[in-house]
């Protein structure tokens, strides 16, 4: 470990001071990753589960995040400020320089780049722990990059949790992606270090339905926002929360379920395949113990069985009248199961939708303008969707949420740029002028 640190350190002066090599090197990685597209959307298929039509676009925003980027090191990173001739002021951004990412098994090439690609635009050297569960495909990310970057610019590292300390107690930069209670653990450690970290940590997140919400489009949206990767996304919708009596409830339920159960559940290479295998066994027994309380104190509309415990196979699940200050209402289920409720006016929703410790995303569901602006002004959520499902960001735009669910600066964009970055103000004096202005 020690080496692949001092390898990290001795590489990153070389690799901070040229950014339009470091432009050029994204770029050629981009096209290496599109060259063996084949090879990785199967390695995420293989090794995590992910159904084949969702790895592709996976694989799609990777090349994109790479492509970004590699433009993004050629931006701007400071700029000059204003003082008396003929001196000069200059905030200009240098890499921190070692930065290490703790990334997570559901998005096993696109989140280990969304973190990486900011981090060597700036000029970082990078030491990557993956999740346990996904170390093969982060090792052929590893093997792909290495035929294009300086040696000792990425490193991956597999390993538990004492191996995740040991790269945090060598960081200069931290970055995480996981469980709430590992990623307190991981900002523990580096504030008592003092440097920089963020960590995404989940969500439980609502999806409020207006009593004018076009019933199609919420209903075509749905498996995408709470079922895709079978929910085990930290964005996927866990509660939706219609606005009315149980008359419209019901309604809403109709729609929801008749989806639902169109849903192909099998083999994650199986083109036809929307909800395949979770993760692991324990993801299983979560599923099914969420299932069981529900059974007691509310009602499965649909879903709710374990197709084959051998392969991890279970159906997506909607369930109602959960109480509204129970667990599986507060909690968040790495699983596909979606809570429906209903509330009385607006005021109620907004207050249920933030009534959980998490805060990462929520969709509205409106054809009120004025309304949406209003309820997502009052929503206390990183991200905020209209008429759009809560799965699915743009790597271009600010990621991250609030409360339990993210620490420090967003990721993605240009504030990405930020984070892997430290403002250095140089100020030049022009002392005694030799010519005359």
């Amino acid at each position: 470990m020690k080496d692949l640190v001092s390898k990290a350190r001795g590489a990153q002066p070389s690799w901070a001071k040229d950014p339009i090599a470091r432009s050029a090197a994204l770029s050629k990685v981009a096209k290496v990753f599109l060259d063996n597209r084949e090879v990785i959307i199967k390695s995420m298929v293989d090794e995590v589960k992910k159904p084949l039509s969702e790895a592709r676009g996976e694989f799609g925003r990777a090349v994109s995040i790479l492509e970004y980027y590699a433009q993004a090191a050629l931006d701007p990173h400071g700029n000059t400020i204003p003082t008396s001739e003929p001196n000069l002021i200059l905030a200009i951004r240098r890499a921190h320089g070692i930065a290490s990412l703790v990334t997570p098994w559901n998005f096993p090439v696109a989140i280990p780049l969304w973190k990486a690609a900011p981090a060597f635009a700036m000029g970082n050297t990078i030491l990557l722990k993956p999740s346990e569960f996904a170390t093969e495909t982060a090792q052929l990310i590893f093997r792909l990059i290495s035929e294009v970057l300086p040696d000792g610019v990425f490193q991956v590292i597999p390993g538990d949790g004492e191996v995740g300390k040991t790269l945090i107690a060598e960081a200069d930069v931290v970055s995480f992606t996981g469980s709430v209670k590992v990623g307190k653990q991981v900002v523990a450690q580096a504030i008592s270090r003092g440097i920089p970290v963020q960590a995404e940590m989940g969500g439980h997140n609502p999806a409020i339905v207006l009593p004018d919400a076009d019933l199609g489009l919420l209903a075509s949206q749905f498996p995408t926002a709470a079922f895709s990767y079978s929910g085990q996304k930290c964005t996927a919708t866990r509660r939706v929360i219609v606005v009315g009596d149980k008359k419209r409830r019901d309604e809403v339920a109709a729609r929801l379920v008749a989806v639902t159960e169109a849903l192909q559940v099998g083999p994650a290479d199986d083109e036809k395949t929307f909800i395949a295998p979770l993760i692991n066994s324990r993801a299983v027994t979560n599923y099914s113990a969420a299932i069981e309380r529900a059974r007691k104190i509310g009602k499965v509309l649909t879903g709710g069985e374990i197709v084959d415990e051998a392969t991890r196979l279970v159906r997506p699940t909607v369930t109602v009248e959960v109480p509204h200050d129970d667990q599986l209402m507060c909690e968040e289920v790495f699983a596909p199961i979606v809570h429906m409720a209903d509330v009385p006016n607006t005021a109620s929703a907004i207050k249920l939708a933030n009534s959980v410790p998490y805060g990462l995303t929520a969709s509205i569901h409106t054809q009120d303008l004025a309304a949406a602006l209003q309820v997502s002004a009052r929503l206390i959520t990183g991200m905020v969707k209209v008429n759009a499902p809560t799965a699915g960001v743009d790597f271009h735009a600010p990621f991250g949420g609030t409360k339990d669910s993210s620490f420090g600066p967003r990721e993605q964009g240009k504030l990405a740029l930020e984070f892997y970055s430290r403002i250095q103000t140089v100020t030049l004096n022009g002392g005694n002028g030799k010519f005359p202005c």
